[in-house]
């Protein structure tokens, strides 16, 4: 069994990434309803939160039916990520995860995200200190390295480790690959293998099939796999994993029903959390994996992805559920 802190995550345990715009508290219901084991926000801006600026203060927003949740915060400035956990602690999450990471431009221009990768040292003292700032456990999501001369994943997982984290996800990429080519487990077993390594090491990236899943587990020796990209409007695929792993077969895909009814739940949520316009805008990009496989479905996607009123979405699910009642997905 896994445990973060004190915290029994169970035996392989798949935890839904963090995802700008896409792992709110929406998607993370459905997700956890779906079988992921351990979910986490959206990545908050450490400044945005001790600015107070709306968005990020949002985004602090959990709920009970979500335990266990981590909050991810990122951020290169110490003062400024001390606050900023003196802040996610009062909306009492069950962890606190580092994004060191995150390749987006934006971030890594300030040194943030996979912008310290450049700088091991002050990730080490920036983690060390906010260790030292809360009771909660600490866990950490990063990269291979910045580029594939500077892969140095497991004297830096262990170094981590020495300064009190209780897990650390690893994305099997750099961050000049963005996320181009083959994620790259085999340095993340390599972190799992060292000997001094003692707490729970996810691997990231490419887990996208129930196969991939078993092969990360059995092949490559990790503790759980956090799922990203396969999981957006496709919350099953928590579920589809973990019968693989019980029963070594595919479970039958959700039903064109059943895909409706996810999505008009998903979409009422969001416009219930953001309101109406964020809520129908921010729960389009979902809608191409809600229904992938549906031949001529453009014009149906296009009504979903381009009308900004809400009723006109919920018109577009009742179009496809009585058009493709009949349609079944391999």
């Amino acid at each position: 069994m896994a445990k973060i802190g004190t915290i029994d995550v169970g035996e392989f345990p798949l935890l839904l990434a963090p995802m700008e715009d896409v792992s709110d508290p929406p998607f993370r219901a459905l997700c956890k309803e779906q079988g992921a084991d351990v979910v986490y926000t959206e990545f908050i801006s450490s400044e945005g939160l001790i600015r107070d600026a709306a968005k990020s203060m949002q985004k602090l927003d959990i709920y009970e039916k979500e335990r266990p949740v981590g909050i991810q915060i990122f951020g290169a400035e110490l003062d400024s990520m001390l606050q900023a956990i003196d802040i996610v602690e009062k909306s009492n999450p069950d962890i606190i995860d580092i994004n060191f990471g995150c390749p987006v431009k934006k971030v890594v221009s300030k040194n943030a995200g996979a912008g310290i990768l450049k700088d091991i040292p002050l990730m080490v003292k920036l983690t060390e200190e906010m260790v030292k700032r809360t009771n909660l456990p600490i866990t950490v999501k990063t990269r291979l390295g910045w580029d594939a001369d500077s892969i140095k994943i497991v004297e830096v997982a262990e170094r981590l480790q020495d300064v009190g984290i209780k897990a650390i996800s690893i994305h099997g990429r750099t961050r000049v690959q963005m996320y181009k080519g083959n994620a790259n487990w085999a340095p993340i077993a390599e972190v799992k293998n060292n000997q001094r390594m003692h707490i729970p090491v996810f691997g990231n990236g490419d887990v996208d099939t129930p196969e991939m899943a078993v092969k990360m587990r059995d092949e490559y020796g990790l503790d759980g796999a956090m799922i990203g990209r396969a999981s957006i409007g496709y919350p099953w695929f928590f579920k589809e994993v973990k019968h693989f792993f019980k029963t070594g077969q595919h479970l039958n895909p959700p039903t064109i029903e059943e895909r409706v009814k996810a999505a008009r739940r998903h979409l009422q949520m969001s416009i219930d959390w953001k309101g109406e316009k964020l809520g129908v805008f921010e729960t389009r990009r979902h809608y191409t994996n809600y229904f992938k496989g549906i031949p001529h479905f453009k014009e149906y996607r296009m009504k979903m992805v381009t009308s900004d009123e809400s009723a006109d979405v919920f018109a577009a699910f009742d179009e496809v559920e009585e058009k493709f009642s009949d349609f079944q997905f391999v």
